[in-house]
């Protein structure tokens, strides 16, 4: 089963985007931000967590769904299955993240939650 973990928002300043996305939907850093990343969440606790990501592209598709995964690899190829594409992608040894593609074109990904919800490197 997936759910949506994080909207990803392309931004060209994480602490620009942390004031103002913080201000304007009453969220605040889950963790404490750094130039690259930062992750807002609700400060009442519920709804979905936006991600802050660092692009140096100016252009407005930059956004993208993580989607949670209990089982990462049975979801990524039963989405695959469904029409997604795999993405060349440059990963980190350590991802916990696979990068595909909608039929549209569209990158989203699918991080491994496993069964307890934590993320695995």
């Amino acid at each position: 089963m997936l759910r949506i973990g994080s909207v990803v928002w392309g931004v060209q300043d994480v602490a620009r985007a942390v004031r103002f996305w913080t201000a304007a939907l009453n969220y605040r850093p889950r963790e404490e931000p750094d130039e690259t990343w930062a992750v807002l969440v609700p400060n009442d606790g519920s709804g979905v967590q936006i991600a802050l990501a660092r692009v140096g592209s100016e252009r407005a598709r930059r956004h993208h769904l993580d989607l949670y995964a209990q089982d990462q690899v049975a979801e990524v190829e039963r989405l695959l299955a469904l029409g997604a594409t795999r993405v060349e992608w440059r990963y980190p040894p350590d991802a916990d993240y696979v990068v595909l593609a909608d039929p549209d074109g569209n990158r989203f990904c699918v991080i491994d939650k496993g069964a307890d919800g934590v993320s695995r490197p």
